[in-house]
């Protein structure tokens, strides 16, 4: 095989993780780039093919990424990607055995998203201005958002018919295809409800499908269009520290937390593959554990002197 051939099954790798829902763009383009590199590497030193990608290999490849200064952010998600296309590559025949495991995963020092208090989503959902399709629509995924925990891309993936207003869930389709259902609250629902009576028709058009949320031009609502709106809404109420829409993904795990859902609840909510996941990417506030401590260990309350 020759250099092509690798890059040929990037391709065909890239083809797959774009057919499968639920893997976003951003994810797309960052997987494609990290396996670009790979690809020059592999050609450097002389390797022709899928079946030289040994451990040997890939190991000598992300120590060159660390020495010239990557990010542990970046090493993780490159490790990630290469383990990924083995796998894939392992599955398809191409490789006898997947090194991918025997990767390690650089430590990452997780800088967590800014939260909101509860007063303030509390604030920013209540003093928005609804007039119009666009503000019903825009109530309606702040709302979603933060009463769901969805990410943007599953946000923007919804349906129509994944909204179950009887039941006050909805159907989410997430990474990897995994479908959860989630619980939506009643203010989450009331918005949803307005902004498809009221709101959604004036925008629909032929290019609108299935699609619950809409943008400007009636197509399908874009993950980057629901990025601003979210930034332009909590600018527009003033006050209330600015954040993206993990933000307010982040800010309702905290909330979940903080009003005492234990993390295996959260974790289905969130619809994270691992407990492991859900620890890291929440936490609960000092005072929270302050309460569970006096609440749970026999000498936690103060005595009476």
């Amino acid at each position: 095989m020759s250099d092509v051939a690798l890059q040929e099954a990037v391709a065909e790798f890239d083809r797959h993780l774009r057919a499968e829902r639920g893997v976003s763009p951003h994810t797309l383009r960052a997987y494609r780039g990290d396996l670009r590199d790979l690809c020059s590497y592999a050609a450097a030193v002389g390797v022709s093919g899928p079946e030289g990608l040994d451990v040997t290999v890939l190991r000598a490849w992300l120590a060159r990424q660390h020495a010239l200064g990557r990010s542990r952010a970046t090493l993780a998600r490159r490790t990630a990607a290469v383990r990924a296309f083995t796998g894939y590559l392992h599955r398809r025949g191409l490789l006898d055995f997947d090194p991918g495991p025997l990767l390690g995963t650089p430590r990452q020092n997780r800088d967590l998203p800014t939260v909101l208090s509860q007063d303030d989503a509390g604030r920013l959902l209540d003093r928005m201005d609804v007039s119009g399709p666009l503000g019903l629509r825009d109530l309606a995924v702040l709302e979603v958002l933060y009463g769901t925990g969805v990410r943007v891309s599953e946000l923007c993936g919804l349906d129509i018919d994944d909204l179950d207003a009887a039941r006050n869930t909805v159907r989410v389709l997430g990474k990897g295809g995994r479908e959860r259902v989630v619980p939506i609250g009643e203010p989450a629902a009331r918005a949803a409800g307005d902004w498809l009576r009221a709101g959604r028709p004036a925008l629909a058009n032929e290019r609108s499908g299935a699609a619950l949320f809409l943008g400007a031009r009636g197509g399908r609502l874009h993950p980057n269009s629901a990025r601003r709106i979210v930034h332009s809404r909590i600018a527009e109420v003033g006050g209330v520290p600015d954040l993206a829409p993990h933000g307010l993904r982040h800010s309702a795990a905290t909330h979940l937390l903080e009003g005492g859902a234990d993390l295996r609840s959260v974790q289905e909510i969130l619809g994270h593959a691992s407990l492991q996941s859900t620890q890291l990417y929440t936490h609960v506030s000092a005072e929270r554990l302050k309460q569970v401590h006096r609440q749970a260990h026999p000498r936690g309350a103060a005595e009476d002197r």
